[in-house]
């Protein structure tokens, strides 16, 4: 059994893995990357033709010490001020780029707050909850994953808090 489902996600990330290995409904995009776009979310909003508000960026801080996953739509920014307190913290500052990568197991622009290589605290901007399925990394640049945002965050153990702004 277990050969059957490694041969079925060959290929696939660890976010896709960890989607299907928990029966989630998903649908994974894929678009050429390009390096030179300015904007990894955006270039990808922008290849699939979804609205930037609905697809979210995964982005790595420091609150207080602890690495935290925010996940805030394309369109905006964090607001690490809302981030630090949605987690009971008092400060956050985004985290070193290299140390994200180290503890995801991702890299830059293909971060996914799925199927990470260490589970961080997650955050997931209450706009998510404004439709019916978002659009995040799944795991590499030019892949995305879209699912239910109740779904993401039921999965990532996710408090919805507003983190973002415009």
């Amino acid at each position: 059994m277990a050969k059957k489902t490694k041969k079925q996600q060959s290929g696939g990330t660890p976010a896709t893995v960890a989607l299907a290995a928990a029966g989630a409904e998903y649908t994974v995009h894929s678009y050429d990357h390009d390096p030179a776009h300015p904007s990894y979310g955006e270039e990808a909003a922008e290849a699939m033709g979804v609205s930037p508000d609905r697809v979210f960026k995964t982005l790595v801080a420091d609150v207080d010490g602890t690495l935290t996953v925010a996940v805030v739509p394309v369109a905006g920014q964090l607001d690490l001020k809302a981030l630090a307190a949605a987690v009971g913290g008092k400060r956050a500052t985004m985290a070193d780029p290299a140390l994200a990568e180290r503890t995801t197991g991702y890299v830059r622009g293909g971060i996914s707050p799925l199927g990470q290589r260490k589970k961080l605290p997650t955050v997931l901007d209450a706009s998510a909850s404004q439709h019916a399925t978002i659009c995040v990394s799944a795991g590499r640049r030019g892949l995305e994953v879209e699912l239910a945002p109740e779904d993401l965050a039921e999965l990532t153990e996710a408090v919805l808090a507003p983190i973002g702004r415009p």
